[in-house]
């Protein structure tokens, strides 16, 4: 209970010096503590966080606490929200339990798989990790939807995320399921894909379901 007291706090601190307002005050007005003086004396004793001019800040290793915090936080938000096709506004429970949970090589798998993006869904900058660092620019997703894919590549369909059910029978009637190693042969007017010897044109709005990565 204490660590995810003080993981909240320092998360808290990360987004309120990020946005400029870490005055002792308004820090105190955004948590959610019961105990905002004591929950402060916390961080100053263990060394996370120091005052200067009654502005307060995370330090140290309380500052690579906050920054894996967001950056997990803000990456599950991103998964959530371009892989899963979740609404932003409704990811923000879940992704406060991905923070907390996620190890680092994980993190680094979930951003890779991404393709290392800069920003969650609202717009704040995700903290780059060692993943990151080994690219100069950003890089394309790992998996994509199959209406972003190129035309005239090969791609292996790794996962179907249906909106309805019927979705998911309809595909696999015609052969489309994951595991399936397919060509994307032309995007309009309708996804036209080679599966085998076998041409198959799909509906826009299922292909966006259909996620793939580039093959071999």
């Amino acid at each position: 209970m204490e660590k995810e007291r003080i993981d909240e706090a320092l998360e808290l601190l990360w987004e309120l010096n990020e946005d400029g307002h870490s005055d002792i005050k308004r820090f105190k007005l955004n948590s959610d503590d019961a105990d905002t003086d004591g929950l402060i004396e916390v961080l100053l004793k263990e060394g996370l966080a120091v005052i200067e001019n009654d502005i307060i800040k995370p330090i140290g290793r309380g500052h690579d606490l906050a920054r894996g915090l967001i950056r997990r936080h803000r990456l599950a938000e991103r998964l959530f929200t371009d892989v899963f096709d979740l609404a932003k506004d409704a990811v923000e429970e879940d992704a406060c339990k991905m923070e907390h949970i996620l190890s680092e090589e994980l993190t680094d798998s979930v951003c890779t798989f991404l393709g290392h993006p800069t920003t969650c869904p609202h717009d704040k900058p995700i903290p780059r990790g060692e993943c990151c660092k080994k690219y100069r620019v950003d890089v394309q997703p790992v998996v994509v939807r199959l209406t972003d894919f190129e035309v005239g590549l090969s791609a292996k369909i790794l996962f179907i995320t249906p909106s309805e059910a019927s979705g998911i029978g309809r595909l696999s009637s015609i052969g489309i399921i994951p595991g399936t190693e397919i060509k994307l042969v032309q995007k309009r007017p309708s996804i036209v894909l080679q599966v085998d010897e076998t041409t198959i044109a799909i509906d826009p709005e299922l292909a966006k379901e259909i996620f793939v990565k580039k093959g071999a």
